[in-house]
């Protein structure tokens, strides 16, 4: 619950300024973090280096908005497939280690450095199509989507294969035109790795089983489906419940990574400290294609955290509030949301959402299914997803679709939460220093102060890992300059850094802390990434900002 008093004053009478941020921003903060912080740089690194830039016309030009896209060109928006595998399987992976790579590729059927781009006909686009020559997605219809039972992934046996002409016999033909993804000689041996898809069937865009396709995507296969959703082992449950159950599990387990140091009991000491000293509640997006819309709820959540309605979690339903309780003693509290009016599609009139607190939680790890708070110890991320569910869908259900809000242009979404304008800035349009100096107008102190997200390409060799992902968006939390590089700082709405080695991008750092950044202190710096400015020209089709 937020202290609804005014920031405490010091004894001279001044504000105190930790709890002025507090109160704005509803975060903790370390006040020796930022001391050591403040201390580890000199006076001339606070203020912006403008020696390589005073020539630079775009600096005194701002960049005019181009014009708007249509709806169908549109369709950002990839699923977590961390969030995607922890709810098929029923239980937690272990994010930071090399294995998770290994585990996503088995459960999801796709080699790991083919997951991540549209090209490859991954199953995290479920829904939709490459066009090529745009670069860009595009929807696939009902009709085009198979579902898959257990024949139609059973594989051949390769047990008395003995030489390439008996590869044809179990049905790989023209073997001379099949693609070879890797060839490498070791000790004599030659070891080809061959696409066989027309011998061993796959999940892809086009081809889900039934649980996958339940689970992720908007389309219904019979009227049992489209009267009463609900992804598979589920159950819509209160979220507040579990958010408590968590803070207990994580309570023990802090008291565990308690050390006394010899054996005196008068000296406690804490590992990770600064690590544990704040829980962030940051939207992390769950098993759906949703990503332009989770990047949008925090981009208006960092610049403006007043434009989100946190708050109002502690308000009763009406027939509480007037001492007349309907439901047998049941407490069941709402949430009131307001959204506003953008047109085209994911879309409806302005008006305020009420929803309950129930969401679903997997039967078997209860855990969140789709939009969760970073640290786990916040309910609002999963209650903006749920109402902008149900007021996209204009359902009066409480168990609204939540899979409906798949695919969607991020920059509206913005705009459709802060009730301002939306700008795009397409980055083939613009020079590299063009778009720092878009992003440097709408921060202060290297932090934005107006919402910003970004959407990469739909395809591209660059896309090989799950920190920079093809049809993508991302929050734009900010930018900074070390020497001649700028950079941008962005974040994935998966809420995860790949761990260290496993892949990487030029121009892109994947460890971004407070002395790189000094607004890093305030955010979750699990998927918390710098890009360089030519870099990100390169990676990302378009920058946009709700103001």
């Amino acid at each position: 619950m937020f202290n609804n008093a005014a920031p405490a004053s010091t004894p001279s009478g001044n504000i105190d300024a930790y709890a002025l941020f507090e109160a704005l921003t509803g975060k903790k903060i370390d006040k020796g973090a930022i001391s050591e912080s403040s201390s580890s740089r000199t006076a001339s690194e606070e203020y912006d280096d403008l020696r390589d830039f005073k020539n630079d016309s775009t600096l005194i030009r701002e960049p005019q908005p181009d014009r708007p896209p249509k709806d169908s060109e549109m369709m950002i928006g990839a699923i977590n497939p961390y969030a995607m595998v922890e709810a098929m399987l029923g239980h937690k992976l272990d994010r930071r280690s090399m294995n998770v790579a290994r585990i996503l590729s088995d459960v999801l059927q796709t080699d790991y450095d083919e997951l991540f781009d549209m090209r490859h006909k991954s199953v995290l686009y479920a829904g939709l199509q490459l066009n090529e020559k745009e670069r860009r997605a595009e929807q696939l219809h009902e009709k085009e989507m198979k579902i898959l039972d257990e024949r139609d992934l059973m594989t051949p046996d390769l047990s008395r294969i003995e030489k390439l002409g008996d590869l044809e016999q179990i049905g790989l033909k023209q073997l001379e035109h099949t693609r070879v993804k890797m060839a490498r000689m070791q000790n004599g041996k030659l070891r080809v790795v061959l696409d066989a898809h027309s011998i061993g069937r796959t999940v892809t865009n086009r081809e889900l089983t039934r649980s996958m396709n339940e689970l992720a995507t908007p389309f219904r296969h019979n009227d049992h489906e489209k009267g009463r959703w609900s992804p598979p082992n589920s159950t819509w449950r209160n979220i507040d419940e579990i958010v408590f159950q968590h803070y207990n599990q994580r309570l023990i387990m802090d008291l565990n990574r308690v050390r006394l140091g010899n054996h005196n009991f008068n000296h406690i000491s804490m590992e990770n400290e600064c690590n544990h000293a704040n829980r962030f509640d940051d939207p992390v997006q769950g098993a759906t294609s949703n990503s332009w819309l989770i990047a949008a709820i925090f981009s208006v959540f960092w610049a403006n955290p007043s434009v989100i309605q946190r708050a109002s979690r502690v308000m009763p339903n009406h027939e509480m509030m007037h001492g007349n309780d309907q439901e047998g003693g049941n407490r069941r509290r709402r949430h009131f949301i307001r959204f506003h009016d953008k047109g085209g599609r994911n879309n409806s009139k302005t008006e305020t959402v009420e929803v309950d607190y129930e969401v679903p939680i997997n039967n078997s790890s209860n855990d969140p299914i789709y939009c969760r708070a970073s640290g786990e110890n916040d309910i609002w991320p999963a209650l903006y997803e749920k109402a902008f569910a149900k007021w996209i869908t204009r359902s009066n259900s409480e168990r609204p679709d939540i899979t409906q809000t798949a695919h969607g242009d991020p920059i509206k979404a913005m705009a459709q939460i802060n009730g301002r304008e939306p700008h795009y800035y397409f980055t083939e349009k613009h020079e590299a220093a063009a778009l720092v100096g878009i992003v440097r107008r709408c921060s202060v102190n290297e932090k934005t102060i107006n919402p910003m997200a970004a959407f990469t390409h739909a395809s591209g060799r660059m896309y090989r890992g799950s920190n920079l992902v093809a049809n993508h968006a991302y929050s734009v939390l900010g930018w900074t300059n070390h020497g001649d590089r700028q950079y941008i700082i962005i974040r994935n709405p998966w809420g995860v850094t790949e761990p260290m080695g496993l892949t990487s991008y030029p121009g892109l750092l994947d460890r971004v802390e407070p002395e790189f950044w000094r607004p890093a202190c305030m955010v979750d710096h699990e998927g918390l990434l710098a890009v360089e400015a030519h870099a990100f020209r390169e990676y990302f089709a378009c920058i946009g900002v709700a103001k």
